[in-house]
């Protein structure tokens, strides 16, 4: 019946518009009264338990590393790279745009921030070239749910302080499918793309690609040493933040020469704003997380799913359904934060591995990024293609359907995750 409460309450305060924060407080309100132990301490308490995280720290420093990169230059300079090395095969920039959302993932962390900075500049530059719009716009939104996958990722660090499991292996279990989609992209664009006649780029000289890739090499050096890092225990997720903000200071100002005093302040600003909504999501769940716990909804959860503990495999399917289900209506973060604590429990009850599952669960929740009616780069996608929703939705249909299959693929044959994990944590 709790668990009735809070869905109930948080469903009827969103739908009148009620940002999602103040959506998880007034739902915590209610189901205190409900409980019959209203305390205004408790939810002060709580909120400040919710931000009080060193891991959380993380998130606001690879949320301004990204901003100050993408100001700093890098994006241009990962576009060109892609460019000289793919540009000339037919279709040639739909792959262009994959390997670049492949390498600036890894700067970022954050599709939206992704779908916009990349749409911004291959959108147009595919549609000049002769490419649907529609296609374009929808493979370059696609492809951007590496962003929240690959490291740095921010939901994997909002999974990982959540959920109580490492961020680190959260972040190394994002690689290989990581890899997957963009392979998988790659097959769908060949198909999808025959329909446009569009003449291939010039072949770029070797001269001509060793200069474009000399160039981007100052921005694909941070991301792997943010993993050579992590890998090698040299420093934390939170600490790596740090090292990837001082990086994309001095490469863009003394390096690139891209990125400007005034420039700096903006980003400062753009990232206080971007972190202090998650950070407010962060403490908000966790009022609402204490009082579920309260309320035993975990074991009720766990008594409702108990059937299926001995058969994880079966488990699994029918948790992702719902995440799936979720996600359509609720955005990335605010997911993970409500039913993490509720699925956990039954998770580790089964046996699966909570690495695992976090990597399963972060990468449908950003599947849900590309579904109505919430899909937050769907909105994104349609203001940088400058197209209707409904263009978008029907052109995306086939690069959305590939990455469930991935999803379901992940979850029926562990082992593609499993293995390259291993492998990439060296164990």
């Amino acid at each position: 019946m709790t668990m009735l409460v809070f869905i109930v309450s948080l469903i009827a305060a969103m739908a009148i518009g009620m940002p999602i924060a103040f959506s998880l407080l007034l739902s915590g309100v209610i189901m205190m009264f409900f409980l019959g132990d209203f305390d205004t301490q408790i939810i002060s308490q709580n909120l400040f338990v919710g931000a009080d995280s060193f891991s959380l720290m993380a998130i606001p420093f690879f949320i301004l590393a990204g901003d100050l990169m993408n100001r700093g230059g890098l994006t241009l300079r990962i576009v060109r790279a892609a460019t000289s090395l793919v540009g000339h095969i037919r279709g040639g920039l739909g792959y262009v745009s994959i390997l670049a959302i492949l390498l600036f993932a890894s700067l970022v962390g954050s599709a939206v921030a992704s779908t916009a900075a990349l749409g911004a500049i291959l959108i147009p530059m595919m549609t000049q070239a002769g490419y649907d719009r529609g296609r374009s716009t929808a493979l370059i939104a696609s492809g951007n749910i590496v962003s929240p996958i690959m490291p740095p990722s921010v939901p994997m660090i909002v999974f990982g302080v959540t959920a109580g499991v490492s961020v680190t292996d959260l972040f190394i279990a994002g690689i290989a499918p990581s890899i997957y989609i963009a392979v998988a992209l790659c097959l769908v664009w060949a198909w999808v793309a025959r329909k446009d006649k569009v003449k291939a780029l010039p072949r770029s000289s070797f001269k001509e690609m060793a200069k474009a890739c000399l160039d981007a090499v100052w921005a694909i050096l941070m991301p792997v040493g943010i993993l050579v890092g992590l890998r090698g225990g040299f420093f934390t997720p939170t600490e790596a933040g740090v090292i990837a903000v001082v990086y994309a200071l001095v490469i863009g100002m003394f390096i690139y020469r891209d990125l400007k005093p005034k420039d700096i302040m903006e980003s400062l600003i753009s990232s206080a704003k971007t972190s202090s909504v998650i950070m407010l999501l962060a403490a908000a769940a966790m009022v609402s997380a204490w009082l579920m716990a309260v309320g035993n909804v975990p074991q009720e959860i766990s008594s409702i799913l108990s059937p299926l503990i001995d058969q994880p495999l079966l488990l699994l399917i029918v948790i992702n359904i719902i995440i799936i289900l979720v996600g359509m209506a609720m955005d990335v973060n605010p997911t993970i934060l409500i039913l993490t604590p509720v699925l956990m429990p039954v998770v580790e009850a089964a046996g699966i591995n909570p690495v695992y599952f976090g990597l399963l669960f972060v990468l449908n929740n950003v599947i849900g990024l590309l579904t109505p009616p919430v899909g937050t780069v769907l909105n994104v996608a349609v203001g940088a293609g400058k197209i209707s929703m409904e263009r978008l939705i029907k052109a995306i249909t086939p690069f959305l359907i590939v990455e469930v299959v991935i999803l379901f693929l992940l979850i029926l044959i562990p082992e593609l995750v499993t293995v390259p994990m291993e492998f990439f944590s060296g164990e």
